[in-house]
């Protein structure tokens, strides 16, 4: 009888030892001991009777035996995730769609509209993976997703939203605090706050970008705080002690309540040609829900232009 690989949990040891290289970090990624990982090897060279990595007492290397199975082991993986992410979306029905979305996209766009959304499609029931990671759509059970970038992946559909200006606010509490700042200039007295980012490669814009497009270039930035996630400069914001750039689109809410205050009619376009996407595989082009989505947002954006 011809020797078959083995299936299951071995499949997975294999491929992640051989991915890592390493059997301690292959164990922590699979929640075993390196201890579970070397025996289960050990016994699926025993059943293949071929030896898959070469030891040293420092170091693991596959045997060209090893490397011939290595792929063939992430790729048989691979298809029986997009497979089970493929069941689940059949199991969860038809009228229900998966929508990856950033959370201050989520928060502070899609949110607010989307009780216009369910009473124009009452028959179709949203759910989110609010992440701003790249997603596989297959893997991660995904009929669409809102991205930020340049909007060219291949095999998927975009449609451009929106571009986003980057402005300064404040807290309403730190105007009645103390004189409001009259020009540029003045708000070195405060605690300045941004996000310090690349997306596609294109620097987000910093206080050094903003007070030059306000007629500061001299500005010396050294002392202003960066964070990394956009949240963090807007949960600063509304703390009352600081002044952010944040993207004005997606403070809209806030502004018109009067939580929060723009400080000069001054902006910069973040990210170059880069904008927020719709974005949808080109399998699902012509799926009811995506096009229900695609539709009623395309006419969300012409609502708030007229």
């Amino acid at each position: 009888m011809s020797r078959v690989f083995p299936a299951g949990r071995a499949l997975r040891t294999f491929e992640a030892a051989a991915r890592h290289l390493n059997f301690s970090r292959a164990a922590d990624e699979l929640g075993l001991t390196p201890a579970a990982v070397s025996y289960q090897i050990k016994d699926i060279e025993a059943q293949l009777g071929l030896a898959l990595f070469a030891r040293t007492s420092r170091s693991i290397r596959l045997t060209p035996a090893g490397e011939a199975l290595a792929g063939a082991a992430a790729d048989a993986l691979d298809g029986l995730r997009r497979a089970t992410a493929r069941a689940r979306r059949l199991a969860r029905g038809q009228q229900t769609l998966r929508l990856s979305v950033g959370a201050r996209f989520a928060t502070n766009w899609l949110l607010p509209r989307l009780p216009r959304f369910r009473a124009a499609h009452p028959q179709w029931e949203l759910s989110f993976d609010i992440s701003d990671a790249l997603r596989d759509f297959d893997a991660h059970d995904l009929d669409a997703a809102i991205r930020y970038g340049a909007g060219r992946y291949p095999g998927i559909v975009t449609h451009r939203l929106f571009s986003t200006v980057v402005v300064p606010v404040c807290s309403p509490r730190l105007l009645e605090a103390g004189p409001a700042p009259r020009q540029p200039r003045d708000l070195a007295a405060h605690t300045l706050c941004y996000v310090d980012c690349r997306p596609g490669g294109v620097v987000w814009p910093n206080w050094a970008l903003w007070m030059a497009a306000a007629g500061v270039p001299d500005f010396d930035d050294s002392g202003c705080v960066a964070f990394t996630e956009s949240s963090h400069v807007a949960q600063a914001v509304m703390d009352g002690g600081a002044v952010g750039l944040v993207e004005r689109e997606l403070v809209a809410r806030e502004l018109a309540e009067g939580r929060l205050v723009q400080l000069f009619d001054v902006g910069v376009t973040a990210g170059g040609d880069h904008a927020y996407h719709l974005a949808y595989p080109e399998s699902g082009a012509n799926a009811p829900g995506v096009a229900a989505l695609r539709d009623w947002m395309l006419a969300e954006l012409g609502r708030s232009d007229a």
